[in-house]
Order: C-alpha cells, then structure tokens, then sequence
C-alpha cells in the first residue's frame, strides 16, 4: 500500500523548483516507512527512531551507552569484524540517545543495500555487547566526562537542565556521570536495547536509490524481529522552572552562560507565531535582535543565539552566549532587556516579513543529502505533522500575522522566568 504526494519545493525564485516525492510504504508484514526516492545517485539513507530515549532508564547514560555499543559487534561478528565490514563497504551506522527517543541511521551505496540492512538488523537484534568493546566505551565516555569538566559549554548546559528540571528525567545528562557510567552492568545494557527497541513506537524514514517494491521485503527483513511492543512510558509532563541564577565556576577566560524558561509543545497552536518570534529575536543569526544588540552593536560577543526545544512531556525556549569574563554580565543585561521588549511590543512589521521570506525560502536547502531527507521523513512522523506538510509548511508561516506573533511573544516570553547559568569566573 502505497500513498503517493508530489511536493514541489522552489529553492530560490532564479532557480528551477524540483519535486520530492513522498511515499508512504508499508510492507508485506505490516510495517510503514515513509520514503523519498532519488535515483541520480547510487546512495540509500536510512533514519529510525524508537520510542523511549533517556527519560526512561534507570541509571543515568545507560542509553548512550547502550546506542554506542550496538555497532560494537553483533551477531556472527566481533567488534573488529563487524566495523571491517562496515569500512570495507563503506557503510555508515549508528546510533544514539536522546531525551525521548534512540535514533538509528544507516548510508550506503546501492550495491551494497542488502549487506547494510542485514548488518543493520544485526545491530537492532543480535548486539553482542563483548567484555572487551563493553569496557572501552565505557573508558572513552569517561574520558569524555573527564573533558567536560573543563569544558565551560557543557558544565553549563549541564547545570541549566538540573536547574530547570530539577525532579524530572529531563534534567539528568545524557552521557551520565562517572558513579552511572561506572555501575552500568553488561546485563542492563542488553536489558535495555531488547526492551526499548522495539516495532511499537518506531518510525522509519528512507532517501535514495530504491524503490517501494523493493523496500517492503527488506522492511519485514530488517525489522520484523524485533519485540512487538514496549512497556508504558511512565514519563510525565514537564514545565521547566523557572527565575533561577547559578553560578559554575570555572577558571577560564570567558564565561559562558545558558538561559532559558518554558516553551511549548510541537503541536501547540501557537508553535508557528513562537516559531517566527524566535527567527527574529535569536534564531536569525545575524538578523535577530540578539546578535544585532549584542554583537553588532557592541562587539560583546562572537555568537549569541535562541531555539526552541520541543521534548515530549514540555517545550523548552533556550540559548545561549559566551564572552570575556568582565562582559557577560552586560551581554545578559541586554539579552533580558530584548527579551523583555519583544514580549512587550513584539516584531515589526518589516521584521516579520523578513521572517517569512527566509523561513520559507530557506527551508528547502536543508534538504541537501539523502540523511537530512531521511531525517526529515522521522521527524514529519514523530510530529504528526502528516504526509502533506511539505506541501503545508509555507503556508503555515504565511498564515503568520503580526497579532499572532505578538500573543505569542507575550505567552513565550517572560524575562523574569528566566532560568540562567554561568560557567565561567564572571567579573562586576
């Protein structure tokens, strides 16, 4: 069964629209993938997505290190054999963790198709999980911790979510810490990936050189092994908190601070005004008021930025600047002050035109490999965004209208609610 929807994305005004096609394929045994095929190079990307993630495991970064291991020899091979075949063929597989979901992504070329579906079956299903690769990933991702220590991005991207989460599973690291990583058993390891990845909840998008008929057998193939069903998630919802102020001290010559409050959810009706707002106040780049204030007008700092976060239990507004020690007091003085003016005026006139000229004129040029459109195939479902929201998407944007931005600035932002770390030694 096959549903077909012919997307036409026009990438600049000057050059010729091209067309995706979106195809719904469901296999032989029951199992869906969305696919866009591309035959004008020998290529195939696979992205897969399975519910659960890092909110649900019982020790801190048993996701993360499970996703890291599952390549690490599977089936008839031992971690030696299994990455050989993997560079002898030029097959790209991988997997990781996040807060709701493990991901799963497979490239290769064409001739060697069935050979990375078996190996990426094996992976999903057969993960040997040996003493050997067990203990060396397990070394490097303490070495990673090590580094982080010193790291100001991650102690304060790691403090801001123990901050606004504080009781929820949200605000516990992805990688774990040294006691979590240290005490992860073998058992668990095998425990979790036989009981998360599993065909309830998952969702798969294909890009390349293939065609429905010929994906629906490798689908029951490759997945079909896999348990049926998961247990419930008992996740709940999430609301971050929010007017905190910490301070991680680091002796570093810049500090660099995370800031951030309560978003909204993917499907929440004012997820596009929020969406435009913060285009224009810090996800703009160059063009948003924050770096226009921050940097362009007063040199403060290199980068400054804002995005929205959407988890499955809550939604997340977040960003982040770094700078000498003496300024990053300034540069967060201004960053509330902007914050402050667009919840209380919202954008201009000329702002949200601009907006929607970019967000929808730039979109199609994320669409540059089969990987991204493979991505983008997961995420269109794990969104419910629906078969057709390549066709939509514009139209959502344009739909935008400046009282809509203004309600939703006035929702989004609050100054107050804050929440803000800094890592760094900060000066008055």
């Amino acid at each position: 069964m096959i549903r077909r929807l012919l997307v036409v994305l026009a990438l600049l005004t000057a050059w010729p629209a091209y067309a995706v096609t979106v195809e719904r394929v469901v296999s032989p045994g029951g199992i869906e993938a969305w696919l866009v095929q591309d035959h004008s190079n020998p290529i195939l990307a696979v992205e897969i997505a399975f519910a659960g993630g890092a909110a649900i495991e019982a020790k801190s970064g048993t996701a993360h290190m499970m996703s890291a291991l599952l390549d690490e020899g599977a089936g008839p091979y031992d971690s030696q054999a299994f990455q050989g075949k993997l560079d002898d063929l030029a097959i790209s597989l991988g997997f990781d963790a996040g807060k709701d979901r493990l991901r799963g992504h497979l490239k290769t070329l064409t001739e060697h198709r069935d050979t990375a579906f078996d190996l990426l079956r094996l992976a999903m299903t057969q993960a040997r999980f040996n003493k050997e690769p067990v203990e060396r990933i397990r070394g490097q991702i303490l070495a990673g911790l090590a580094r982080e220590q010193q790291s100001p991005e991650a102690q304060a991207s790691k403090a801001w979510y123990r901050a606004a989460f504080p009781d929820h599973p949200y605000g516990r690291p992805l990688k774990g810490d040294v006691a979590s990583i240290k005490a992860i058993t073998t058992a668990e390891l095998k425990a979790f990936a036989k009981t998360w990845m599993t065909r309830e909840g998952m969702v798969i998008g294909v890009a390349g050189d293939i065609t429905p008929a010929e994906l629906g057998p490798l689908l029951d193939r490759t997945f079909a092994a896999l348990p049926a069903r998961h247990p419930p998630i008992n996740v709940p919802e999430a609301a971050a908190a929010g007017g905190r102020t910490e301070l991680v001290t680091l002796d570093n010559p810049q500090s660099v601070a995370m800031f951030g409050s309560a978003g909204i959810k993917r499907d929440d009706p004012d997820w596009w005004p929020a969406y435009v707002v913060n285009y224009i106040l810090g996800g703009g780049g160059f063009s948003s008021r924050l770096t226009e204030e921050v940097r362009e007008k007063r040199g403060l700092a290199y980068s400054v930025y804002s995005y929205l976060m959407p988890f499955d239990r809550g939604g997340i507004i977040i960003g982040g600047v770094a700078t000498e020690n003496a300024r990053i007091n300034t540069s967060l003085d201004l960053i509330k002050a902007e914050w402050h003016r667009m919840a209380e005026q919202g954008p201009t006139e000329t702002e949200l035109a601009n907006a929607k000229t970019y967000l929808t004129g730039s979109f199609p040029l994320s669409l540059d490999s089969t990987a991204a459109i493979a991505g983008l195939m997961v995420t269109m479902q794990t969104d419910k965004l629906g078969l057709d929201y390549l066709e939509r998407r514009s139209a959502f944007i344009e739909a935008v209208t400046l009282a809509d931005t203004r309600r939703a600035a006035k929702r989004l932002l609050d100054a107050d609610a804050l929440t803000i770390v800094v890592a760094g030694r900060p000066t008055p």
